[in-house]
C-alpha cells in the first residue's frame, strides 16, 4: 500500500466518514488541479463605476465559455429617472450597435402600497433596432436608490447562431415603488460578440458590474 492510500485509510473511520483532520494544508500541498476544477462558473473581471459615463468589457468575452454572466450591483444614476442600459459590439467596442429585438415586461409595487402592476413595455422593447436596450426605466436617483440583477449572454463567440440574451434585476424606481423588470431578446448578427458596454440614459453614475464565464 502507497503511503497516500495508507495516510488515506488511517483516517477513514469504521463508517467510511474521513475524520475532521484528515485534510489539512500540509496534506493537500502536492496537489497542483482538481478534478473538474475549470467547470462551473470562472470570475472574469470586474469594472467599478464612480461618477463614470459608462463601463465596457472589451476583453474577456471570447470563445473560452459558452455563457457569460454580468452580476450588476448597486448601478445608481446621477441623474432622476434615467435608465441602466446596455449594447453589444462585434468589433472589439470601437461601435455598440448590434441590431437587436427584444421583449421587456415588469411587475411594480409602489411604497406607499397605492399602486401595482404587472405590464409588457412596449416602449422598452427593441425591433431590429441599434439602439441601447433599456434594463431599468425611470430609475429613482435618491441618495438609498440604485439597481441590480444578472444579464446572460449565450454563446457570444458563434458565427453560426445569433447571440441570446436574457436580464432579470430589480430597481427603485423615481414614485418610489419597487420595480422587478425582465428583458430578454437576441443580437441579429452571426459576428462573434466581443464586447458589451453599460451606461445610463443620460448622466454618470456609481456601481460594480462584475462578469463571470459558465462553461
Amino acid at each position: 500500500m502507497g503511503a497516500i492510500a495508507r495516510a488515506a485509510a488511517n483516517n477513514i473511520t469504521t463508517s467510511g466518514v474521513f475524520t475532521s483532520d484528515a485534510i489539512t494544508n500540509s496534506s493537500v500541498t502536492g496537489i497542483t488541479v482538481l478534478a473538474n476544477a475549470s467547470d462551473g462558473i470562472t470570475l472574469i473581471s470586474s469594472q467599478t463605476a464612480s461618477a463614470s459615463a459608462s463601463l465596457s468589457f472589451t476583453t474577456g468575452i471570447d470563445s473560452t465559455y459558452k455563457a457569460y454572466k454580468f452580476v450588476i450591483i448597486n448601478c445608481k444614476p446621477a441623474t432622476s429617472e434615467a435608465e441602466l442600459q446596455f449594447n453589444l459590439s462585434t468589433d472589439s467596442g470601437s461601435n455598440y450597435n448590434v441590431t437587436k429585438t427584444t421583449t421587456y415586461f415588469r411587475a411594480e409595487h409602489n411604497e406607499d402600497d397605492s399602486a401595482t402592476s404587472l405590464v409588457y413595455s412596449t416602449s422598452r422593447d427593441l425591433a431590429q433596432s441599434t439602439s441601447y436596450q433599456d434594463l431599468s426605466p425611470d430609475q429613482s436617483n435618491d441618495a438609498d436608490s440604485s439597481a441590480s440583477g444578472t444579464l446572460l449572454l449565450f454563446n457570444p463567440s458563434s458565427t453560426t447562431y445569433v447571440k441570446h440574451f436574457i436580464y432579470v434585476g430589480s430597481y427603485i424606481q423615481a414614485a418610489p415603488a419597487s420595480n422587478n423588470n425582465f428583458v430578454a431578446g437576441y443580437g441579429n448578427t452571426t459576428s462573434a460578440v466581443n464586447a458589451i458596454r453599460f451606461q445610463m440614459s443620460s448622466g454618470n453614475f456609481d456601481g460594480k458590474i462584475y462578469l463571470y464565464g459558465i462553461k
